[in-house]
């Protein structure tokens, strides 16, 4: 998948999204206890960092945002 603009719930406005990296998909595994984190994005607003998958703006309840590495 290739970086995008999608929209983010958080900020609400549209903002540019990337895939998770390995590491970043491994992390959201352990929290979400799902097998499979393919078609998440990670918002990359400065202050952001909200999970959005392709299709659903808030799939989530509160928000996930990955750590700061």
């Amino acid at each position: 998948m290739k970086p995008q603009t999608l929209f983010c719930y958080t900020c609400d406005s549209d903002e540019m999204h990337r895939p998770l990296t390995e590491e970043e998909k491994s992390w959201l595994r352990g929290e979400t206890g799902r097998a499979k984190v393919d078609e998440f994005f990670m918002c990359e607003a400065p202050t952001c960092r909200n999970v959005r998958s392709g299709y659903v703006k808030r799939p989530f309840h509160p928000v996930i945002r990955i750590p700061v590495p």
